[in-house]
């Protein structure tokens, strides 16, 4: 019997999660490291096709913010590249589901935001130690 690759097993997961959270209407798989989690899609920067994403969240102010986090890894998740080449982006909470204009936070503000993703998760800490780069924050802002 032949193992299935870690990529490929993740693919398969993604497509589980997002198939049952929008079934479900968000009911189903709306938590992850217990953190809430929505859904995000934008658009492939170099295919132009739609790409959706399980991610937890924060709350600051009326807005949604996503971690760039990708378990520590020394790149970017394919998400945040995609959402550096545009502005705004289809946000799925629960049933809600609206579009959202991308903020990518820097400096002071983008600290502050992660200490917040670190107080939720002691793995957030854990995936900063890991990386050299610094791990974007973005803040989603309803629209």
């Amino acid at each position: 019997m032949t193992a299935v690759p870690p990529d490929v097993f993740f693919k398969i997961m993604t497509r589980i999660h997002i198939f049952l959270y929008r079934n479900s209407r968000g009911k189903i798989w709306n938590k992850m490291l217990g953190m809430p989690v929505l859904l995000i899609t934008t658009t492939g920067r170099k295919s132009g096709q739609p790409r959706t994403t399980p991610l937890v969240y924060q709350r600051d102010n009326g807005d949604y913010l996503i971690a760039g986090s990708k378990g520590g890894a020394d790149s970017h998740p394919i998400w945040y590249l995609n959402l550096e080449a545009t502005q705004e982006v289809r946000v799925e909470v629960r049933d809600q589901v609206f579009k959202a204009r991308v903020t990518i936070t820097e400096g002071g503000e983008r600290d502050r935001l992660y200490e917040m993703f670190k107080s939720s998760g002691a793995h957030f800490a854990t995936y900063q130690q890991m990386t050299q780069r610094i791990i974007p924050v973005v803040r989603l802002t309803p629209v």
